[in-house]
Formats: C-alpha cells, sequence, structure tokens
C-alpha cells in the first residue's frame, strides 16, 4: 500500500504531520512530493523539522508566479513523478494550487485521488481558494470532510457517496503542539518584552487583502490604531506588496515580524489577547485554543467559529477594532473540528479503499 501525498505551502505542511505519522504507524508506504509553492525557509522546511515530517522524496522547486504559471508548472512535473512512484492513492491537501495540479495529473493518469479537507466553501467565488477546493472535490474519487458542514456541502452538490466524515487533522497536530509548549511566556513576547494578554496576533496575507493598494493601506491603518501592539507576522509577499504600494507597515501599534514556526505561533496565539488575522488556518487555530479571533474576510470556511462567538467577519476599520475589542466569547466544550484522531481514519479508511 503506497500513499503518495502532495504539498506545497504552509497550511499543507501542518496537516501532513499527523498524517505521515499515521502512515508510518500503519505500515503504509508514503511518498511525500513537495511542490515548492512556498519557498521561504519558515513557511517550509522548518516545518519538516519542527513537527517531525519525513523528508520530501521528490521537490519540484516550483516557487513563485501567477496562478496560471505555478499552476502549469507543476502540471507539468507532477505527470512523471506519479509515473514513477504508481502509487495506489494520490492524498492533496486543503485548497491551494498544488492541490488542484495534483488532483487533475492524478486523475488524468488514472490514479485515485482523495481529498483531506474536503466540502470547505466561502461561497466566494472571487477567492482563487475557492476555485481549487471545488474542482478539486469534483475531481477526487474520496472525499475526506473534517466537519459535517462540510459533509452537507458536498451531499448538495451530489457528491454524497464519495464522502466520510473523518474529522480535522489540523486538530490532531495543534493538540500535540499545545500539549508539549514549554511553561513560561511565549518566545515572541519574550522577545518582543510583552506581557500576557497585552497585545493581538495578526496575519494577512491574501491577494484581496494586499493586491489593492487602496485595501492594504485600509486594513493596516485599522491594525496600526488598535488598543493594543499588533504584531504582524508577515509573510515576505506581503512585505513586498507593501514597499511597491508605498505602505508603512510599522505604524502605531502595528509592528512587522517575520513568519513564526508552528509551535511558536500557537504559543504566541495563546499568550496574545486576540487575534486578526485573513487565514483559514489561523482562525479555526485560535479557536481551538480559546483565543477570541477577528477575521478580515466577508466569510468563513469555518463557520462554526463565527456560530460559537468565537470568530467574528469585519471589514472596514470600525469593524476591525469592534472585533478586537469585543468582550471575551462564552465557554464552550463543543468540539465540531473532531477528537484529535482524524489522521487515523484518514490511513484506515485509505487502506480499506485500496
Amino acid at each position: 500500500m503506497k500513499i503518495l501525498s502532495v504539498v506545497g505551502a504552509r497550511p499543507q505542511f501542518v496537516k501532513l504531520a499527523p498524517i505521515d505519522k499515521a502512515a508510518r504507524a500503519a505500515g503504509v508506504e508514503h511518498v511525500i512530493v513537495h511542490t515548492g509553492q512556498h519557498y521561504d525557509p519558515m513557511l517550509s522546511d522548518v516545518f519538516f523539522t519542527e513537527l517531525g515530517i519525513s523528508a520530501p522524496d521528490v521537490h519540484l522547486g516550483v516557487g513563485s508566479g501567477s496562478h496560471g504559471v505555478q499552476t502549469g508548472a507543476m502540471l507539468g512535473a507532477l505527470d512523471a513523478v506519479f509515473d514513477e512512484h504508481r502509487p495506489d492513492w494520490v492524498l492533496v491537501y486543503g485548497d491551494t494550487n498544488s492541490t488542484v495540479a495534483a488532483a487533475l495529473s492524478a486523475v488524468k493518469l488514472h490514479i485515485p485521488v482523495a481529498h483531506l479537507e474536503a466540502g470547505l466553501r466561502s461561497f466566494n467565488r472571487r477567492m482563487p481558494e475557492e476555485h481549487n477546493r471545488v474542482l478539486t472535490d469534483h475531481a477526487a474519487d474520496v472525499l475526506l470532510a473534517p466537519t459535517q458542514v462540510a459533509v452537507d456541502h458536498l451531499a448538495t452538490e451530489g457528491l454524497a457517496d464519495r464522502t466520510v466524515l473523518v474529522g480535522d487533522v489540523m486538530t490532531d497536530v495543534l493538540f500535540e503542539q499545545r500539549d508539549a509548549l514549554p511553561e513560561g511566556p511565549s518566545k515572541l513576547a519574550a522577545e518582543l518584552g510583552l506581557e500576557p494578554g497585552s497585545f493581538y496576533v495578526s496575519t494577512i496575507h491574501r491577494a484581496e487583502s494586499t493586491d489593492d493598494p487602496a485595501r492594504l493601506a485600509e486594513i493596516a491603518g485599522a491594525l496600526s490604531g488598535l488598543d493594543k501592539p499588533v504584531i504582524l507576522l508577515a509573510h515576505p509577499r506581503v512585505v513586498a506588496k507593501a514597499a511597491a504600494h508605498g505602505i508603512d507597515l510599522a505604524q502605531g501599534t502595528l509592528h512587522v515580524h517575520a513568519p513564526l514556526a508552528y509551535a511558536d505561533l500557537l504559543a504566541a496565539v495563546l499568550d496574545s489577547a486576540g487575534v486578526v488575522t485573513d487565514s483559514g488556518g489561523l482562525q479555526k487555530e485560535a479557536f481551538l485554543l480559546r483565543v477570541p479571533c477577528t477575521t478580515v474576510r466577508t466569510e468563513t470556511e469555518w463557520v462554526e467559529t463565527v456560530a460559537l462567538g468565537w470568530n467574528v467577519l469585519a471589514l472596514t476599520a470600525e469593524e476591525i477594532a469592534a472585533g478586537v475589542t469585543r468582550p471575551r466569547p462564552a465557554d464552550t466544550d463543543e468540539a465540531p473540528y473532531g477528537d484529535g484522531h482524524a489522521a487515523e481514519r484518514v490511513v484506515r479508511e485509505l487502506i480499506d479503499r485500496a
């Protein structure tokens, strides 16, 4: 039994960790292909080391580029990789260009495809992630859904017979990493001389937030006027966009910091008074850590976080300020993202269907 995983971006490396561990525990041969979609070491290599993931067997080194150029380069390279390894399953993760490229390549070679984190929908067709996840779901042979909401979306699209509810593998790795965190302040708080609860953590990276100079300036202005320091963990692309637009990211209460390793990010979030993000993954991580989140978007795939009060959607500076300073949500024992054993279910499902 051979599973070939295709990954290329930070959230996928986190999801890969428990799958790799579960595959090894089950005696399954696990081939890892890294497309190189994220090529900065803090967004790529460090995760393999930190999360104990097996080294990639193949590194395509695709790097950056427009969506078409990047996806096309991956398609051009993956055919040969799949022909060489001929896995029983190609496992694709999430909603990136790496996801849809691998699904298309495998389908055309008649290799079964399983989509991890299937069924998520923002219903915003301007998001490239939405194109990727919808196309992948309709191409894949097995849809591994993280939540009941995702299962319901897939049923609505006529895909119920391919769908399995497995839970969310991000929950698996987050619980494991959270429980291993050392006592005391996070590295970020210690480095910056900040007391726990005295700052916010932020990530802003989506194209709709950064490509329009007016929009990026509005977000930076909103963050710079909050009531506590805001530590923006800035992807290199965001820094470059801001420089090209002539926008100063280090203004007012807004401070720029390099991205963090995963455990350091979790520790920083736990130490923070709240999270401000446009990231899908960080919304859910904040919820699982029970830290209030404000999401700078018009919609979210993780609707459960909003329904339970731990996440609010905000666009304008006023909405962002209101979201960030709102009272702490009511505590909840709800667990919409599973029990921390999703990866074991995924591997068992693929073994049983091979």
